[in-house]
């Protein structure tokens, strides 16, 4: 299962904000990383700004470039604007709406308790974390991973967060993706239309 492992408060950092999750070395540290991050920065070209924001959500949501690609190409085929399409896709994915829900504190979280076999899709055991919701389609958690200390905790931890696109049942612990969201409901800081123009290009 293709992820990136390495530093995340490097990734955060160099975006100058937390990316990869809450981190106070990024409060401490609000530069870029690197001997030269404290540096003036350089003017980027407008290739650059398009690449950085394509890498900013690969980062986001956990996906490498084969399979960001991928997605960004299904996204053109279907209807709506492309850029909006992108996002409810990765938001749709299975790791992602384990993470909304609030049964894992990270996406990171979320991806190892799907692939460890914790979670069901519609009453079956599902462990692929890119594995595309519809609306509809129920989210669970397996009946004897309930008790797991990191769920428990995560579920207990986690500040009521409520997306109008998911319902969340917290005594049996199922959640519902009732529709895809919409672009304006999608809190993540992303500007999409510049990735559409890089791959436009």
């Amino acid at each position: 299962m293709a992820r990136y492992t390495g530093p995340k408060v490097r990734i955060s950092r160099r975006f100058n904000e937390p990316v990869l999750g809450d981190n106070k070395a990024l409060q401490k540290k609000n530069y870029a990383p690197g001997m030269h991050g404290k540096g003036k920065k350089r003017k980027q070209s407008e290739y650059a700004i398009q690449l950085a924001e394509k890498q900013k959500a690969k980062y986001i949501y956990g996906v490498l470039e084969r399979q960001f690609a991928h997605t960004f190409d299904k996204a053109t085929r279907k209807k709506g604007v492309t850029g909006e399409v992108l996002l409810q896709m990765l938001e749709s994915r299975l790791d992602n709406t384990v993470y909304r829900l609030g049964i894992a504190t990270t996406r990171r979280g979320a991806r190892q308790l799907v692939g460890h076999k914790h979670i069901l899709v519609n009453g079956e055991v599902v462990n692929i974390p890119s594995f595309a919701l519809k609306p509809g389609d129920t989210v669970e958690v397996r009946e004897k991973s309930k008790s797991l200390e990191t769920i428990t905790n995560s579920l207990s931890t986690q500040s009521a967060k409520k997306y109008n696109w998911l319902e969340w049942d917290s005594h049996d612990m199922v959640g519902k993706l009732m529709n895809l969201p919409s672009r304006q409901d999608i809190p993540e800081n992303i500007n999409e239309q510049l990735i559409v123009e890089l791959y436009s290009k």
